[in-house]
């Protein structure tokens, strides 16, 4: 076996990035997603602080931006429809909730797989059923493909990760659940958005949301509600469409048009939030990336950002220690953890200021947003949030097509 081969599991954001980091330093990368193609559309994430800098580095600025979804900000609105605060994407130098660049999830994946595949093995439609860890390399074993060895196992497959599981162990050790659910979906209806991501709060934390898409005519879809885990399958979408007709069956503004919506939409998905929390993010050698080892939850902004930086640090280190794991990911951990840190702070009230219980608390919300953009306070949010997005990145002069090699160093 080439002592220079790592394996990652998800292709998402967090692992094309890392392949493609990786490749510039001279590994050889091979991609396993369950997935049978690389996912298309999606809702919108952020570009913002320092992912955008990697983004940047990796020379797609300029197609993200092309590819990017026009919105003009947040509005919050009653049950007829009536905006009740607002926040433009310029309030706070596009660092603010929406930010400067929107794009589909999907679109950024893709752009990512591009950059990445010429020099990418790619085993879709497949996962990781077991690692066995050795001295000198990881034998895994996949769930259609033959076994194969690799030097290093790197996790990036969510915040359900089954790297995470197998290598590290059970879930709930690691994730602590925010108690708010959300599906996504994409419509295809008449609703006037006018360019804004509008948002309508109900009683008994229930929120309906919608924003532009890319495409002429296409609604992103949001429906999150406020409860204790619940024992749904993540698989069974029958009885997820169900929950959810009957928890939002008598809210206002546009929410039956949703719901008829989130019927027929093919790429309809419900999760839980909840924040990955580890000590460490390696375990010998297999590490964890992104959502898989430190997920902030869409509440944060931060999580495309975390993923990217993530793969831009750990590929640095791995390039900079020629391949040395202990020593990367020692240093992968020391490099990420305060940005980690300040980018899973939730904002104000966490899930309840997102999805107040009663009428009080979201009349509040929305004056809490009124209030924030308004000067001074916007001149001191502008500044946190570009704090909470940016670590000062390191140059890794390594990060070079040049042969690397994993050490012989143990496990």
């Amino acid at each position: 076996m080439p002592n220079n081969e790592i394996l990652i599991c998800g292709a998402g954001i967090a692992g094309p990035a890392l392949a493609y980091w990786l490749r510039e330093g001279g590994f050889a990368v091979t991609i396993v997603e369950r997935a049978p193609a690389p996912r298309p559309g999606g809702q919108t994430v952020d570009l913002r602080g320092a992912g955008r800098t990697v983004i940047e580095r990796m020379g797609l600025l300029d197609r993200a931006r092309a590819e990017s979804v026009e919105q003009r900000g947040l509005a919050l609105v009653d049950g007829s429809g009536r905006i009740t605060a607002r926040m433009p994407a310029d309030s706070f130098g596009g660092e603010g909730i929406v930010s400067e660049i929107e794009i589909l999830r999907g679109d950024l994946a893709r752009l990512l797989y591009e950059a990445s595949v010429p020099d990418t093995e790619y085993l879709f439609d497949d996962t990781i059923t077991a690692v066995e860890q050795g001295a000198d390399g990881v034998t895994v074993t996949f769930e259609k493909a033959a076994p194969r060895r690799f030097g290093l196992v790197v996790g990036a497959d969510g915040p359900h990760s089954v790297v995470r599981a197998l290598a590290f162990g059970p879930e709930r050790d690691f994730v602590r659940p925010l108690c708010l659910h959300t599906a996504w979906f994409t419509a295809t209806d008449d609703l006037e958005l006018d360019g804004w991501y509008l948002m309508h709060n109900a009683p008994g934390g229930l929120v309906a949301s919608a924003r532009p898409g890319r495409l002429p005519g296409e609604i992103k879809a949001g429906l999150s509600f406020r409860s204790p885990p619940l024992a749904c399958d993540r698989r069974d979408t029958t009885a997820q469409r169900e929950l959810l007709a009957r928890r939002f069956a008598h809210v206002g503004w546009e929410t039956p048009r949703l719901l008829r919506a989130m019927r027929t939409a093919p790429d309809f998905f419900l999760d839980s939030m909840g924040q990955v929390r580890l000590d460490r993010w390696s375990r010998g050698r297999v590490a964890l990336l992104g959502d898989a080892g430190y997920c902030a939850t869409p509440l944060t902004g931060l999580g495309t950002s975390l993923a990217l930086v993530g793969a831009y640090v750990l590929a640095g280190e791995l390039a900079t220690a020629e391949g040395d794991h202990r020593v990367a990911f020692r240093r992968y951990d020391e490099v990420m953890r305060p940005y980690v840190d300040q980018a899973q702070r939730l904002p104000p009230g966490g899930a309840s200021g997102f999805a107040p219980s009663g009428r009080l608390g979201i009349r509040l919300r929305d004056l809490s947003m009124r209030q924030m953009t308004r000067r001074p306070m916007r001149n001191l949010l502008a500044a946190q949030f570009a704090k909470a997005g940016n670590i000062a990145l390191p140059q890794y002069a390594t990060v070079t097509r040049v042969p690397g090699r994993l050490r012989e160093s143990g496990s």
